[in-house]
């Protein structure tokens, strides 16, 4: 998704935080967090009352949608990275969507103008 690795403070678990762009001063667009079935100290530390146990995190979700731009360059690099997807259009809301899963099974939806698609 073109996102970049940048600074993260040394917080007391691992983890990364994403960029768009080489300005690190907006704290990152994405922040990952990693949690381990075994536990973490450090996050159960800083999280406070909540355990880090399992690999639920903070709670379930479905899905998370980016906007996105130049799906013809995406494509490209997924199909390259072998990664699995699908897609489809929304021809009413002039939308072309892409879905694909990151390693934790978080579906990832990827939305492009409809003209991009074509």
């Amino acid at each position: 998704m073109g996102f970049r690795v940048g600074y993260r403070p040394d917080f007391p678990f691992p983890g990364v935080w994403l960029y768009q762009s080489s300005d690190e001063s907006d704290y990152g667009i994405v922040h990952i967090i990693g949690t381990a079935p075994s536990g973490s100290k450090g996050l159960e530390h800083y999280l406070g009352d909540r355990s880090s146990q399992g690999s639920n995190g903070t709670g379930a979700f479905d899905h998370i949608a980016f906007s996105a731009t130049n799906w013809r360059e995406m494509r490209a690099r997924l199909l390259e990275l072998k990664l699995d997807f699908h897609e489809r259009t929304v021809p009413s809301l002039g939308l072309h969507q892409v879905f694909l899963q990151d390693p934790a099974g978080v579906t990832i939806e990827l939305n492009y103008p409809a003209d991009d698609e074509a």
